[in-house]
């Protein structure tokens, strides 16, 4: 009985010389790849994402393999930041090879946190940090990303306070005196003259802040400083707060309407540049790590932009917030946690490492030691010549304390909805007046605030549980318990 040919022997029979070429090589490079032996490193292996930070590291690690015999040296791999975060859960979730240490970016490390406390991928290092004095010597703000249930999980790399840049050039030829501006309404009576329309088209040229509704970076931030936060001492979220709804009001405000004072300069792109470059944008959102990256990206604005501590919500309130962060942790399948422990300390703890951090990368060291360190107060040409690390570390120890949530990331894209669809019921009603937007700006965030505890509940191990030591103080304190 005759059968018809099958889909697959159709297919290859029409197929073109091309296509066959295609298939050939695709079937060549994976025998190349699957026969090609594994690399192997003697030694400890040390994953990173963070490519700015690996020059400051390589010579403290060729410094560190000098006196060290070869199963102790250490070994530097860079990888993409999805490819580490994929190893990572990877290697926690099912036992496969991971590195002898890790440096994680906080989004990717609260991925870790997800399960029970016990079987966290990476060394309980509180008891070390207590032990040794490390929980006094490093800003105490700087462990909140990286505790847990009153553990301790990672040696943290940096603190990012925030401050404001402005453009100096334009604020000080209009006698602009920022020094009389506290709070953020003092700014934008001040600010506001300099938003003109210049080619008289009758739309504005110039806007006081670089902000934008889609910018949830930005927005938590400022939540933070204004003593907001997304989730309690239990992992629960506390996201339809008061503090919250009203700084989401007043930020909506900042973004629509005949209220409007901001626009969307992207960081990392060239249109944004550009905006910044051409005097578009005033004003900008600063942790330490964008002045340095802004340094490479924008050398035309050296000596026109200086920095200020962010205005407040509140008069006498906090002037700074929090943006980003790394953590060094040690796999609970390192081969040699205590070489580790070493190493991360002989890093992380280094003045050499702090002070090429921040003359590099305008990072600031959270090891307080360093922070009298005379390149902190080294005038910076880039910011007028004003001592720019000594006003970043003024303002380290009063950084907001991060949760390690591992619905963090989802926490912040439900916040970030909230605003824009606030932004646009300004924009469709006209309405301007935070104390009328509140109840919108509530039923939003209790949405959001449902949204992210149906996910949390799901979680059988970050349901409420009995108080545990959730800060550094309770951590570095004696405990109660009478030894035996």
């Amino acid at each position: 009985m005759h059968r018809p040919p099958s889909r697959l022997r159709t297919l290859l029979a029409s197929a073109s010389p091309a296509v066959w070429v295609l298939l050939a090589i695709a079937v060549v490079t994976s025998l190349y790849v699957w026969q090609r032996p594994a690399r192997h490193y003697e030694g400890l292996l040390f994953w990173t994402a963070a490519r700015a930070h690996t020059p400051a590291y390589a010579p403290l690690i060729e410094k560190w393999n000098r006196v060290h015999p070869p199963e102790k040296r250490v070994n530097m791999l860079l990888l993409d930041s999805g490819a580490l975060e994929r190893r990572m859960l990877s290697g926690f979730l099912s036992g496969t090879p991971v590195s002898d240490l890790m440096e994680v970016e906080r989004s990717v490390a609260g991925r870790a946190f997800t399960g029970p406390v016990e079987d966290v991928g990476f060394l309980d290092l509180t008891d070390r940090l207590r032990d040794e004095g490390l929980l006094d010597k490093i800003n105490a703000p700087s462990f909140g990303a990286w505790t847990t249930r009153g553990r301790i999980f990672g040696l943290p790399h940096d603190v990012h306070p925030v401050l404001l840049a402005y453009r100096s050039d334009i604020v000080e030829a209009a006698g602009i005196d920022v020094s009389q501006i506290e709070t953020w309404d003092d700014l934008i009576r001040a600010f506001r003259p300099l938003m003109k329309d210049f080619d008289g088209d009758g739309r504005t040229d110039r806007y006081i802040l670089n902000f934008w509704s889609t910018n949830g970076d930005v927005a938590t931030a400022l939540m933070l400083q204004a003593g907001g936060r997304f989730f309690d001492e239990n992992d629960r979220p506390v996201i339809n707060s008061e503090i919250n709804a009203r700084v989401l009001a007043t930020l909506a405000t900042w973004t629509a309407g005949t209220t409007r004072i901001s626009v969307d300069a992207p960081e990392f792109s060239a249109t944004g540049n550009q905006l910044r470059l051409q005097g578009t944008v005033i004003a900008s959102v600063m942790p330490d790590w964008l002045a340095g990256v802004w340094k490479i990206d924008l050398p035309a604005l050296s000596g026109k932009i200086k920095l200020m501590p962010l205005p407040t919500w509140t008069p006498g309130g906090r002037r700074t917030s929090a943006q980003g962060g790394s953590m060094l942790g040690i796999p609970k399948a390192s081969r040699d946690p205590e070489a580790c422990w070493a190493f991360a300390k002989e890093l992380y703890l280094s003045p050499a490492l702090a002070a090429e951090s921040y003359r590099a990368l305008s990072i600031i060291t959270p090891v307080k030691e360093f922070w009298s360190l005379p390149v902190f107060d080294e005038p910076d040409a880039y910011f007028g010549g004003q001592p720019a690390g000594r006003l970043f570390i003024n303002q380290a120890p009063n950084v907001p304390t991060r949760s390690s949530s591992p619905y963090g990331t989802l926490a912040q894209a439900r916040i970030t909805d909230a605003l824009i669809s606030l932004a646009a019921v300004i924009n469709r009603t006209g309405e301007t007046d935070v104390e009328k937007l509140l109840p919108e700006a509530r039923r939003l965030l209790d949405f959001a605030q449902d949204q992210v505890a149906r996910q949390v509940d799901r979680n059988v191990f970050l349901r409420p549980s009995p108080p545990v030591a959730t800060s550094v103080s309770e951590l570095s304190a004696p405990s109660a318990v009478s030894q035996p």
